[in-house]
């Protein structure tokens, strides 16, 4: 399977059955990943320097305004997109095999999760997996450990307290806490 068949795949929410290509090719993307983000968890690096591992991790040009603190974990990489401006703290995990999008000037929080994917709920199909993509606002705050589930869509100026488990899409300019999170108030 070619990497573009793959990302058309995930984009349509296909399932991905436990030995297939696409399951194949997943592990490839996560051993490549895996090299990538060693090398930018292990010593100091410069902005320009992190700004270059990301690019290389994601397969695009990353912004040069872009900002993380490491460490970094991601188990494919290649399905991620940064607006500018981003600032992503340490500790984050992102599963981007269904895709994540994060719109310019979104602030992430330490140690939040990002996944993309779920596994079947049949137990004699448990390995195979069902991908939504994630997509993240212009001007979006996600407070430390919080948690975004696949298929989440977190609208502009949107804020996720710290350890919220985010199961919906949230409105623009809303604050939402909670396990799952649910909307207290408006944003100014």
């Amino acid at each position: 399977m070619e990497r573009e068949e793959f990302f058309e795949r995930m984009a349509a929410g296909e399932r991905v059955e436990s030995g297939s290509d696409a399951h194949l090719l997943m592990h490839a993307f996560a051993r490549e990943a895996q090299k990538i983000t060693s090398e930018l968890n292990t010593g100091y690096h410069t902005e320009e320097e992190i700004v270059l591992l990301m690019s290389r991790l994601t397969g695009r040009e990353v912004d040069a305004s872009f900002r993380l603190f490491p460490p970094f974990y991601t188990d494919c990489g290649k399905n991620i997109r940064f607006g500018k401006g981003v600032f992503v703290n340490s500790g984050c995990c992102f599963q981007d095999q269904g895709g994540i999008e994060i719109g310019d000037g979104a602030l992430i929080g330490h140690q939040v999760v990002i996944a993309t994917l779920n596994h079947d709920l049949d137990a004699a199909h448990r390995g195979d997996m069902h991908p939504k993509p994630v997509k993240i606002g212009k001007d979006v705050w996600i407070g430390a450990h919080a948690t975004l589930l696949p298929g989440v869509t977190v609208g502009d100026g949107a804020v996720i307290a710290a350890g919220a488990v985010v199961t919906k899409d949230v409105p623009a300019h809303t604050v939402v806490a909670g396990v799952p999170a649910r909307v207290i108030k408006k944003t100014e």
